[in-house]
């Protein structure tokens, strides 16, 4: 397979300027999927709400933009990468060059494509976004997480308008709307589509279900608690889909007559995965702390104990307004699972109180509004 090249389109095809009455939106979110889905997401609905639009995708070859953008069917550009070194180092020395090399490029790609408006969502392809729009090119800024980063940070200085998931990210007069997501999430009927979920992942059609998950890669404490719980939750009549991620595995013997324990690698179908459980215990990521409110799914989130605790923080709204409940990583145990989670979600009226708050939390219109948002700076 042929890697394309920085500065070269990925998976398009297109002509630099085909002919068109509307603007090109080029949206900066590479890296990880918590960047690029929301830049896909608002990509749909770019599309949706003006057909004759052109959305651009900028990424770098390092990214998982690589695989996700071109399935989307959008044109990916690739430029140099632009990591930002965590500590002093000869890597920090060659920083100027690196990032002089990167704007250049990056400028190149959006004389080439007729750029109207820039999207930036974070990473380090936005930096070289925004540096390279500067003064050329309007720039719209999202940020996801409860804290922004260091490149939304200096794009929200450059840019016409900002916009953030949550309120308190750290850039200063930001509109708060939520995360765009996939049609396919917020014009989910979880009840309209239980039977089909749970016949599709060969769940009881009836018993209360946990989903379980730990992001793209599994979570092993996630794994070994709820492995730990398997025999409890069956004889106690919960079904589980536990995705356990690629690279591990998870055995569980099941009880005989008890609802089924399905363990999977990943979950392709995240809609179907959300019809068919009562009750999520998972991660809390941006992205995933968005579907769950957006779907109105009862959750306990599991804060990933590392980086600069931004996990617990974008949990807090959908915690404080009684949607979720908080479990640390090293608190998450069998014992826990069998003691809190097993009585949660044999507990209807809780489920349907906490359904309602999670509701609540939930930005099921964050897309429609930030393509609203990024079209008015195009015309502009």
């Amino acid at each position: 397979m042929n890697t394309p090249q920085p500065g070269s389109p990925a998976g398009g095809g297109e002509s630099p300027h085909p002919e068109r009455k509307g603007p090109t939106v080029v949206v900066a979110g590479g890296g990880t999927a918590g960047h690029i889905e929301p830049a896909m997401a608002l990509a749909d609905t770019v599309r949706r709400l003006r057909p004759d639009s052109r959305v651009v995708a900028l990424g770098t070859e390092r990214g998982l933009e690589t695989e996700l953008v071109p399935k989307r069917g959008y044109p990916l550009e690739l430029v140099p990468p632009v990591p930002m070194p965590r500590k002093a180092s000869a890597e920090l020395l060659r920083m100027p060059m690196k990032v002089r090399d990167s704007v250049r490029r990056t400028r190149e790609v959006l004389d080439r494509v007729g750029a109207d408006v820039v999207v930036g969502f974070g990473g380090y392809v936005s930096l070289s976004a925004y540096l390279g729009a500067r003064g050329r090119v309007p720039i719209v800024v999202h940020e996801a997480n409860a804290r922004a980063g260091l490149s939304n940070k200096v794009g929200a200085r450059l840019a016409a308008r900002v916009l953030a998931a949550v309120p308190d990210s750290g850039l200063p007069g930001a509109r708060v709307i939520g995360i765009p997501l996939r049609e396919s999430i917020t014009g989910l009927d979880r009840a309209a589509l239980r039977a089909r979920a749970r016949a599709h992942y060969g769940l009881h059609p009836e018993a209360p279900t946990i989903l379980v998950f730990g992001g793209s890669q599994g979570a092993q404490t996630l794994n070994t608690a709820f492995s730990g719980a398997a025999d409890a939750l069956g004889r106690a009549g919960v079904g589980v889909l536990h995705a356990h991620g690629p690279k591990n595995t998870v055995a569980v013997q099941q009880v005989p007559g008890a609802p089924p324990y399905v363990p999977v690698p990943y979950l392709e179908r995240m809609d179907l995965a959300y019809a068919a459980a009562d009750l999520v215990v998972c991660r809390s990521g941006a992205m995933t702390v968005a579907e769950v409110s957006a779907v109105g799914l009862p959750a306990v989130f599991v804060p990933l104990p590392h980086g600069n605790g931004e996990q617990a923080l974008n949990a807090q709204p959908v915690v404080s307004a009684g949607g979720a409940r908080l479990v640390t990583d090293e608190e998450l145990t069998a014992q826990r699972v069998v003691d809190e989670i097993l009585p949660l979600v044999k507990d209807p009226d809780v489920l349907a109180r906490m359904n309602r708050a999670t509701l609540e939390t939930g930005h099921r219109e964050a897309d429609r509004v930030l393509a609203e948002t990024v079209l008015e700076v195009a015309a502009r």
